[in-house]
């Protein structure tokens, strides 16, 4: 293995919102990657019962969907239902719609898709900053 294979491909992002779950998804997903992270979200849901959810995506490869076990994917269904306010989705692809049909129509958590170009506008809908990370100048 390669330095560059052990990179993470789920990656938190730093905020100024304590009750925020903010992550990068890089490239390939695996199911071990999709299962660590409802482990990630199961976490902050033990810590606050209502979340915001940023997923930033970064250089998409696919998903490995089908190997994920079923169970996981219904817990994390309902939990989501349970625990998640608004969920913004950066960057390509647009998955919001995918998640949408995945949940019961009466769904109260409120999804947005924001291009890459508009992540100051997604950081900006969730009402955080990110930390570490500098302003640009106004032009």
């Amino acid at each position: 293995m390669n330095f560059l294979q052990s990179v993470p491909t789920i990656r938190r992002i730093d905020t100024d919102r304590d009750d925020l779950f903010a992550i990068d998804v890089v490239g390939h997903v695996s199911a071990a990657d999709a299962e660590n992270l409802f482990g990630l979200l199961e976490a902050a849901y033990a810590l606050h019962q209502r979340i915001d959810v940023a997923v930033r995506i970064v250089d998409h490869d696919g998903v490995d969907w089908a190997d994920v076990s079923d169970e996981t994917l219904k817990q994390g269904a309902v939990h989501a239902l349970e625990h998640i306010g608004r969920c913004a989705a950066i960057g390509m692809p647009d998955w919001t719609s995918d998640a949408r049909h995945a949940l019961p129509t009466s769904s109260p958590i409120e999804f947005r898709h924001f291009d890459a170009d508009d992540e100051a506008e997604a950081w900006e809908w969730l009402g955080v900053r990110q930390v570490g990370v500098r302003e640009k100048p106004a032009s």
